[in-house]
C-alpha cells in the first residue's frame, strides 16, 4: 500500500488535547488519525457503494426534482 503525507489544520486547543491523549495512551498521532479515518469509511461505505452505481447520483437528483414540482409516487404506490 501506497502511503501519502497530507497536512492537516486543527485548532491548536484540539491538536494539544490530541497530542496528550496520544502520549497518555503510548501512540502515534499518526495511527491514532488512521484509524479515526477508517473508522469514517467504514460508516460511509453504503454510500460509496451506492455512488459507484453509474448514474445513480443522476437518478437521484431527477427524482428531488419531479417531487418539487409535485410529481412522484407516495410509498405505498412504489414497486417492490
Amino acid at each position: 500500500m501506497k502511503r501519502v503525507a497530507t497536512t492537516i489544520r486543527l485548532d491548536e486547543e484540539k491538536a494539544k488535547l490530541l497530542r496528550a491523549l496520544a502520549g497518555y495512551e503510548g501512540r502515534k498521532i499518526n495511527d491514532i488519525l488512521n484509524e479515526l479515518i477508517d473508522e469514517y469509511i467504514e460508516r460511509h461505505k453504503e454510500t460509496l457503494e451506492l455512488l459507484s452505481i453509474p448514474n445513480f447520483l443522476q437518478e437521484c437528483k431527477n427524482g428531488l426534482e419531479e417531487i418539487k414540482k409535485g410529481g412522484g409516487k407516495r410509498l405505498d404506490e412504489l414497486d417492490d
